[in-house]
């Protein structure tokens, strides 16, 4: 989460376009935060593998994943379970590899999904994530929790409230 934010912060000091950061059109302020997130994910793992120590939220859920399989990662990971780790770090890079193989030839595709107005983008994520939501358990319940973390965030955005540090914790 920090070099996200941080990227941010750099991407709009050094933005010619300053005023556009925080509304709908400045691309830097996605694709510069995004490639910060995106190239610090595997970085985490480092401390929480070796040490036993989440540094992000990701690595915090992993690491509550690996105890409730029973896995205890810390300086002894590498020699109870090696299997593990280099399996671990050998789908990161097949899952890199096959990214590029999947992404370039669909740049167009992908350029043409960012003119998709923000009403219907959302209309189209809220069809998936009640499909999705309902899929996995049938329960109503789960969907209207759905609907409430979806109001949330929505009265969040309309009043202007940071979302960052609720989403952080």
């Amino acid at each position: 989460e920090i070099p996200t934010f941080l990227s941010y912060a750099i991407e709009k000091k050094l933005s010619k376009h300053k005023q556009e950061f925080g509304t709908v059109g400045a691309i830097e302020g996605v694709a510069g935060p995004e490639a910060a997130n995106n190239a610090s994910a595997a970085g985490v793992l480092v401390p929480m593998l070796t040490l036993g120590l989440p540094t992000s939220a990701t690595a915090a859920i992993m690491l509550s994943a690996f105890q409730s399989y029973g896995i205890n990662p810390g300086p002894l990971l590498l020699t109870t379970q090696g299997d593990l780790v280099w399996g671990l770090i050998a789908s990161l890079f097949i899952a890199n590899v096959i990214l590029v193989i999947l992404n370039l030839p669909l740049i167009g595709l992908w350029v043409r999904l960012l003119k998709i107005p923000a009403p219907q983008l959302y209309a189209g994520i809220l069809v998936f994530a009640t499909v999705g939501t309902y899929g996995i358990s049938q329960s109503p319940i789960d969907l209207v929790i759905l609907y409430l973390l979806g109001a949330a965030g929505f009265l969040m955005r309309r009043f202007d409230f940071p979302t960052a540090p609720v989403i952080i914790g």
